[in-house]
């Protein structure tokens, strides 16, 4: 029973680190996808968007903390801070499930990245008040965040494993 239970003790330590790493480094791939394809886009458009979502979630924070807003000069860097944070988290939680549970990597941390996109873009962004619900969203928005948590997804994946299979060497 003892060797079980340090197994497990190192599965989910495996599971944090491999999970952490590969969280901040698939929150930095989302992060230049986005720019990626915000760049490509903006030539289609007029410019105008809303406050995104992670710096509204950091506003939120900092009233809750500290009772004031962020100045909007240091809100893009909070909400920079706001998406790896979540996406270390959320790196985390799927690499300590995946030692577990190896059978949720299948399609290469597609379903996670699916996952993550129905979760927090179509469900708890909504629900927070943070953006609109995705039936009052067009096609192309919603389609642009889950191809954003599909790169995000994938990459968790390719560098979870990498991390993990390292740590078992």
């Amino acid at each position: 029973m003892a060797q079980q239970d340090e197994s497990d003790t190192i599965k989910v330590l495996r599971g944090v680190v491999a999970g952490a790493i590969a969280g901040a480094v698939a929150s930095f791939a989302m992060d230049r996808f986005q720019a990626v394809v915000t760049a490509l886009a903006s030539s289609d458009d007029d410019g105008a968007q809303s406050e995104p979502a992670t710096e509204q979630a950091a506003d939120a924070v900092a009233q809750k903390v500290a009772g004031r807003e962020i100045a909007d000069a240091d809100k893009p860097l909070a909400g920079q801070a706001i998406h790896y944070a979540l996406g270390v988290g959320l790196g985390i939680a799927y690499g300590i499930a995946a030692e577990f549970r190896p059978s949720l990597t299948a399609g290469y941390g597609t379903g996670f990245g699916v996952a993550t996109a129905t979760l927090l873009d179509e469900a708890a962004v909504p629900a927070m008040g943070l953006g609109s619900a995705p039936w009052h969203t067009d096609l192309p928005t919603n389609i642009y965040s889950y191809a954003s948590h599909l790169v995000f997804g994938a990459t968790s994946e390719l560098v979870r494993r990498q991390v993990a299979d390292t740590l078992r060497a």
